[in-house]
C-alpha cells in the first residue's frame, strides 16, 4: 500500500486520535470550566503524549461535540482551526481531521490547516440515534476538487459507527462499490461506536475483497495493546483512541505510559 508507507513511513500505520474538548454551544460544554483555552492546552498535552509515545500519525477530531450535526455548527471547525494552528508548529507526524459528522465542512476545514488526511461518512446512508445520515458523495468529492485537496487522502468510513445502513448489504461487497464509484484512498471498518472492537471477520472479508484494488483497510475502533498485534494481522493500519487515554476511558485524556504499552506492542505485530 504505497500511499501509506510514503506518508508514515511505515507498512501498517498507526493513527491516534485526538479527541478536541467540547467547543462552545456544544451541549458538553460546560460554562466556567471549559473554554478554548483549556482545549488548546488539554489538545497540546495530547498532542505531546501521542508523540513522544511513538504513533505514525494523529486525527484531530471534535469528538465530544455530541450529538452531531450533518450541518456541524461553524464554531465547531473554527475551533479545531484554533486548535490546529496553534499546534502546528509542534506537529511532527502527518495528521489529518474528522470533523463529525459534516464531511463537506471538513473539507474546507482541510484546506485551511494543510490537512494530510480526512476520515468520515463520506458515502451511504444510514438511520441511528441521531436520525438519518445521507451524505452527498458529488457534492463532497467536488467540493474537495474546488480546494485543490488532490494529495489529501480520504479514510471512509465504511460502516457507520453507531448507525446501521437502510438496507441491508453485504459490507465485503459494499466496499468494491464504493472503490468503484468514488475511489477512496482507505476504508475503515468499526465497531457500534468509540472503544467498541471491530469485527475480525468483517475486516477479513472486506480486505480479501477489495486487497487487490490497492485500497488499505484500517481497524478504526477497539484496537488495544491485547488485540493489536491481531488487528494488524488482519487489516493494513489501525486508527485507536480510547486505550491510550487514562485507564482506557473514553473521557479521559492521554496516557503516555499507555500509548508506549500499546506502541511496543504494534511494532511486535507489524
Amino acid at each position: 500500500m504505497t500511499w501509506t508507507k510514503d506518508m508514515f513511513g511505515v507498512e501498517k500505520p498507526i493513527i491516534a486520535l485526538l479527541h478536541c474538548n467540547p467547543f462552545p454551544g456544544d451541549p458538553r460544554f460546560e460554562d466556567g470550566v471549559d473554554s478554548m483555552e483549556k482545549a488548546v492546552v488539554d489538545a497540546r498535552n495530547d498532542l505531546h503524549a501521542l508523540q513522544e509515545g511513538g504513533v505514525d500519525g494523529v486525527l484531530f477530531s471534535n469528538e465530544f461535540s455530541f450529538p452531531y450535526q450533518a450541518k456541524a455548527e461553524p464554531v465547531q471547525a473554527c475551533g479545531m482551526s484554533r486548535i490546529i494552528g496553534e499546534l502546528k508548529g509542534e506537529i511532527k507526524v502527518p495528521f489529518g481531521i474528522d470533523l463529525e459528522a459534516d464531511p463537506m465542512l471538513a473539507m474546507d476545514l482541510a484546506a485551511a490547516v494543510d490537512a494530510c488526511f480526512i476520515r468520515g461518512t463520506f458515502t451511504g446512508t444510514y438511520v441511528g440515534v441521531g436520525g438519518i445520515t445521507c451524505p452527498d458523495t458529488g457534492a463532497i468529492l467536488r467540493r474537495k476538487k474546488a480546494l485543490g485537496l488532490k494529495n489529501v487522502k480520504l479514510l471512509y468510513f465504511l460502516n457507520n459507527e453507531s448507525d446501521s445502513y437502510m438496507t441491508p448489504v453485504d459490507y465485503p461487497d459494499l466496499a468494491g462499490e464504493i472503490i468503484f464509484n468514488c475511489e477512496p484512498d482507505a476504508l475503515c471498518v468499526t465497531g457500534a461506536h468509540a472503544g467498541v472492537e471491530a469485527r475480525n471477520t468483517m475486516i477479513e472479508k472486506t480486505r480479501e475483497k477489495v486487497h487487490h484494488l490497492g485500497v488499505p483497510v484500517f481497524a478504526a475502533t477497539g484496537c488495544n495493546a491485547t488485540n493489536i498485534r491481531e488487528k494488524l494481522a488482519i487489516s493494513d493500519g489501525a486508527l485507536v483512541g480510547t486505550c491510550l487515554k487514562e485507564g482506557g476511558k473514553f473521557k479521559n485524556h492521554v496516557d503516555l505510559a499507555r500509548v508506549k504499552e500499546f506502541m511496543s506492542q504494534a511494532r511486535a505485530g507489524a
